[in-house]
């Protein structure tokens, strides 16, 4: 698709090295620019593989009023956290992603709509993701059946980021059409159902707030955001992405770590508008 920045009405944007820093702060100049959007008339929308509780600190200080998409699009929730629709995992499906997981030498983590299940409380990750999403995994030996069965997202993890990339690509060939496997961190691979990926994002969003896809601009840093660049009808990369995520994006902006999410409004979406 392709649009001018002009006629943009919505700006989804992804939160993990985009919206906030590598430290997870959410700085003036981004929200001065959200504040500013509201004031120009044009939404913001936020979307990420966190699950929708690690987003709830972001709703006050950007005044939020639209969707959000939790676990990559697995689960859409109001600004209160209600639920509007929620994609779970196939139970068979979710067995045999944590079997590539597992195999691959990686670590599993298992989301349900409400909690977070870990089997080590002392694994990679496990501390810095509490930090982030302001909330407690769940101690298990072994995932259960019933945790299976209401599976949105599961995530692979592990410091060794070549490991990672190649269990993603095996995770896409095992799985194919049944699920849906990207990393939304070089450390995390997140498994989800095939309609819980962010280019259903665009389009749900879309439906929800009868915006056509070609009038929403989007803004990532991972792979995992090329499927909503693709859905929109503008798309933004991250100073900080890979050469591969900004060569699928219509322009690219500053890194997570020198406002890049506010420069790109303000270059891309604001004086477009007032052009």
């Amino acid at each position: 698709m392709s649009a001018e920045p002009a006629t943009i009405r919505l700006l989804l944007a992804d939160v993990d090295g985009t919206l906030v820093t590598h430290d997870k702060v959410l700085t003036d100049a981004a929200k001065s620019a959200v504040r500013r959007l509201h004031e120009a008339g044009i939404l913001f929308a936020i979307t990420s593989g966190r699950p929708p509780r690690g987003m709830e600190m972001l709703i006050e200080p950007l005044a939020l009023q639209t969707p959000m998409a939790g676990f990559n699009g697995g689960v859409f929730v109001n600004p209160d956290l209600s639920i509007i629709e929620c994609h779970t995992l196939d139970p068979a499906t979710a067995k045999q992603t944590l079997k590539v997981i597992i195999e691959q030498g990686l670590d599993a983590w298992l989301y349900t709509p409400e909690d977070w299940f870990v089997r080590d409380q002392g694994a990679p990750h496990v501390a810095r993701e509490t930090w982030t999403v302001k909330f407690r995994p769940k101690v298990v030996a072994s995932f259960t059946k019933e945790q299976l069965a209401h599976a949105v997202k599961i995530v692979g993890v592990s410091n060794d980021l070549d490991r990672v990339a190649a269990c993603e690509k095996k995770a896409q060939s095992i799985l194919s059409q049944k699920a849906s496997a990207a990393r939304s961190q070089p450390y995390y691979l997140d498994v989800t159902h095939p309609l819980a990926n962010k280019g259903t994002v665009v389009r749900t969003l879309s439906r929800f707030l009868d915006i056509p896809s070609s009038q929403i601009a989007t803004i990532g840093d991972m792979p995992n955001d090329v499927v909503m660049f693709r859905e929109s009808g503008f798309s933004i990369a991250m100073g900080n992405a890979s050469d591969e995520v900004k060569a699928q994006a219509r322009a690219t902006t500053d890194s997570n770590e020198n406002d890049g999410f506010a420069k790109s409004v303000e270059k891309f979406i604001l004086a477009a508008t007032h052009a």
